[in-house]
């Protein structure tokens, strides 16, 4: 799952709207919208994430947060560390061997210290 799909299948939820009455709102096929919720697909259009944004009425800071969800929501992801240092291919590697043996908290960790580190080198 994505994090784009799992925002919007909580949106859903929150309002008991059926995968199928959404799609056939948004002109998208329930197939479609089950495969994007389930990280089947890749990350979806700009105009997608504009109809989502407007058939549930998000505004302000809460259509920012899924427009950057959205831009987070490839499922495959590739990494060119041919320009990198060696711990640089290293980590990649170990995570891509290892990211589906992490439980959930631990990715959550992940992502924060990834975050915290990258965001404290910028200046």
């Amino acid at each position: 799952m994505t994090p784009f799909g799992h925002r919007v299948r909580e949106l859903r939820a929150e309002r008991n709207i059926t995968q199928k009455k959404m799609a056939a709102e948004l002109g998208v096929s329930a197939a479609y919208l089950s495969a994007l919720e389930k990280g089947n697909r890749g990350a979806p259009s700009w105009d997608f994430v504009q109809r989502v944004i407007g058939y549930f009425n998000i505004i302000w800071d809460d259509a920012e947060e899924l427009q950057n969800l959205a831009l987070r929501s490839h499922p495959k992801v590739m990494i060119d560390t041919s320009n990198l240092t060696a711990e640089a291919t290293e980590l990649a590697n170990l995570l891509s061997r290892s990211i589906g043996h992490l439980k959930k908290d631990d990715l959550l960790e992940l992502i924060h210290q990834v975050n915290v580190r990258a965001n404290s080198n910028k200046y």
